[in-house]
């Protein structure tokens, strides 16, 4: 199959949509991207969708029908810069509430309203089934890590959170392990910058110490798997911390945010793998992986090998392993490895919009 896979992250820099050829022999699956562009939020966007959960129902449910037409719109742009018709698009929506300990996860754009637009068929909605199973309903990556990146150790994510999955004792874990670039930006924006540019802010502060204690020491780090983040997590358990010290320099706040999330990361890659990471390759994409800053000091901090691929799959591997889910769940095969999510079963997750007859 042609599809579009499309992934709005936590880190609010805008949708990806990548095109993939998504293959199945039977017995194994295969997929690459083919075309891939960003399309930036405006501001409208960005605070509309950020600032959501705390608006009224009405409000909820129209952003979830626009943003469901907004996207439509997205797809037959990219199709028609590209010159293409894909046979499905793959899409996560953007999260406005993740409480899995309450059995609810939400992502709007309404799936019936973008298949609508592009005249696609559209699947969507993934999360939802694994929650009502019991699961995080995050990360969902793990499997599409295990079928398409097998050669790696484990593979890191460094988006709005950072997350990591790999194979232990022949079975596929998956967690958020600490925020990433959603918290990174934020300190960006107070100096006029959408993001840290190479890690450059950062590298120009110096450690705030008492800070660095302090968030080391947060409760959830000390948790263990399955476990995930959600962006209330951060206002109620991350970033009153951070606040403490808006007196500080915002390099010097940058800079430690940079340490404190390169510890937490590498203290889980060694975790998992025992011996500092020794002689383990861990493959890592997102954003965070352009951040230079944040690289130096987690290969300072662990001893496995930190392998960042080329830029397309650096930025666009989320979007791709959707795009790998979308195809699954039309051919009726579980999508979410319930091993990685902690639900009591795995599942077959995603709701269909639109004419499947030429895909089944």
């Amino acid at each position: 199959m042609k599809v579009i896979g499309i992934m709005s992250g936590t880190s609010m820099d805008g949708a990806d949509l990548a095109l993939c050829n998504v293959e199945f022999n039977g017995t194994e699956w295969s997929a690459r991207i083919e075309a891939a562009k960003t399309y930036p939020y405006d501001e409208k966007w960005r605070v509309r969708l950020s600032q959501l959960k705390y608006q009224t129902t009405e409000l909820y449910a129209k952003t979830d029908v626009f943003y469901g037409r907004f996207l439509g719109e997205l797809v037959n742009r990219f199709c028609a810069e590209n010159g293409i018709t894909p046979d499905l698009v793959a899409s996560h929506g953007h999260t406005i509430f993740h409480h899995p300990d309450h059995r609810l996860t939400a992502q709007v754009g309404d799936g019936a309203t973008l298949s609508a637009i592009c005249n696609l068929p559209v699947v969507s909605n993934f999360r939802r089934a694994d929650v009502a199973l019991g699961g995080q309903g995050a990360p969902l990556v793990g499997i599409g890590d295990e079928l398409l990146f097998p050669e790696y150790d484990s593979c890191l994510n460094l988006g709005g959170f950072s997350n990591i999955s790999a194979e232990v004792n022949g079975r596929r874990m998956a967690f958020d392990i600490a925020p990433c670039n959603i918290v990174l930006n934020r300190i960006a924006r107070e100096i006029g910058q959408a993001y840290d540019t190479n890690g450059q802010i950062a590298e120009s502060g110096q450690i705030i110490f008492p800070l660095l204690n302090r968030l080391n020491d947060i409760e959830y780090y000390r948790q263990s798997a399955p476990k995930s983040l959600g962006r209330e997590w951060i206002n109620k358990g991350f970033w009153h911390i951070v606040r403490d010290f808006d007196q500080e320099p915002a390099p010097d706040r940058m800079k430690t945010l940079v340490v404190h999330i390169a510890r937490q990361i590498a203290a889980s890659i060694n975790s998992i793998h025992g011996e500092n990471g020794a002689g383990r390759a861990v493959l890592v994409t997102g954003g965070g992986a352009h951040n230079a800053s944040l690289i130096d000091h987690l290969r300072a901090e662990t001893e496995a090998e930190i392998v960042i691929p080329d830029a397309l799959m650096v930025d666009y591997k989320e979007a791709l392993i959707f795009a790998l889910l979308g195809a699954m769940r039309v051919k009726n095969i579980p999508n979410i490895r319930n091993a990685a999510t902690g639900a009591s079963r795995a599942a077959i997750s995603g709701s269909l919009d639109g004419d499947f007859s030429k895909l089944l």
